[in-house]
């Protein structure tokens, strides 16, 4: 019993210890942020003409240099920095199952936090750019799991879906009369491999003519893997014609993803060539007479493409859950991809739009 006494005391002794050592450290890392970015801030200052925060590089001399400071500050600062509670709160979010990014988010609400890359990302948010001006606490989740947006007790979210050849044969009927209210149908993409070969959805047609025979209101979207800028204009040219017979009441989307193949021929793009692909599409689609829209995750928008870029464009944001964090405006908001439709056998991905007229 006294062995087992003196093995607790041991064990509690050096939880205890880390505890103090994780205080040290966040604190560091909160101290060595807050230089950084006063850095950055004071960069920024000094070109007026910028419409983006600017990143400020450090040498590895220079960063070692703020680590050893901020650790000494952290030691003299002690709990006016309200070191318990932080960890606390980091504690607690990191129990209930918050990945780290997300226990990382309220620490920083001028940037955003996102992983990309295997690294973590502190975006300055661009004050510049138009904000969404949504309220979290009007995003209502139905028992049903369906999301909705009330305001005042008034629904001003529409339910939509996006659907492709994966989804089989579709009761289109059924699916009207679930609610349903539009649907993004995927026109085509072009495959990841070196030759990038563009390929029609089997289903695309009977897809748009069974939803729109249901009257539900359809837009489309092509999966993107151009690399260049003559071959976005090719698929743009390949969507025009493809929807050409069509009377679309929703955008034509552009879906900007990094897919996790390792032959994913946009994923070796830099953040200006892929900025510069996607705009070159929707640009021809806006010439062509038809909305354009660009369909991306928290990562692209944040780290991958230069948001600011399509700023006079529409977005179909995906981000799974019920948490706005984006900032941005956008018009879609696409919240799972484990929905259930009548009229639809399995998965389906859920959307919510806050525009239904275009």
């Amino acid at each position: 019993m006294l062995q087992r006494k003196k093995e607790i005391g041991f064990y509690i002794g050096t939880v205890v210890s880390c505890l103090v050592a994780m205080t040290v450290i966040v604190i560091a890392a909160l101290l060595i942020y807050d230089k950084l970015k006063t850095a950055a801030a004071d960069k920024q200052a000094e070109s007026q003409e910028a419409l983006a925060p600017i990143e400020k590089q450090y040498g590895q001399s220079e960063v070692d240099l703020m680590i050893e400071e901020a650790v000494n500050d952290a030691g003299q600062a002690g709990y006016t920095r309200g070191m318990e509670s932080v960890l606390d709160q980091i504690a607690n979010d990191l129990a209930s199952g918050k990945s780290t990014a997300e226990t990382l988010r309220p620490l920083y609400p001028d940037d955003l936090v996102v992983v990309s890359n295997g690294a973590f990302h502190f975006v300055p948010i661009n004050e510049n750019l138009k904000k969404h001006g949504l309220e979290q606490a009007n995003v209502v989740v139905l028992d049903n799991g369906e999301m909705q947006y009330i305001q005042d007790g008034q629904v001003l979210s529409h339910k939509g879906i996006d659907v492709s050849k994966y989804q089989g044969k579709i009761d289109w009927q059924a699916v009207a009369a679930d609610g349903v209210e539009f649907a993004i149908i995927r026109l085509g993409i072009r495959g990841y491999g070196e030759e990038g070969r563009i390929v029609l959805d089997d289903m695309f047609h009977t897809n748009v003519q069974g939803a729109q025979a249901a009257g539900i209101k359809v837009g489309v979207y092509f999966f993107a893997q151009a690399i260049t800028v003559e071959e976005a204009l090719e698929e743009a040219q390949f969507v025009l014609e493809q929807v050409s017979s069509y009377q679309l009441e929703y955008p034509i989307v552009y879906d900007v993803e990094k897919v996790s193949a390792s032959s994913g021929r946009m994923n070796k793009l830099s953040q200006a060539e892929r900025t510069q692909v996607a705009l070159t599409f929707m640009e021809a689609i806006k010439d062509a007479g038809y909305t354009p829209m660009l369909y991306a995750n928290l990562e692209m928008m944040s780290v991958l493409i230069d948001v600011a870029q399509f700023e006079g464009y529409h977005k179909w944001y995906a981000n799974y859950g019920s948490n706005l964090y984006f900032p941005y405006d956008f018009s879609i908001w696409q919240y799972s991809e484990k929905g259930k439709v009548n009229g639809i056998q399995g998965d389906v991905d859920l959307n919510i739009s806050f525009v239904n007229e275009w």
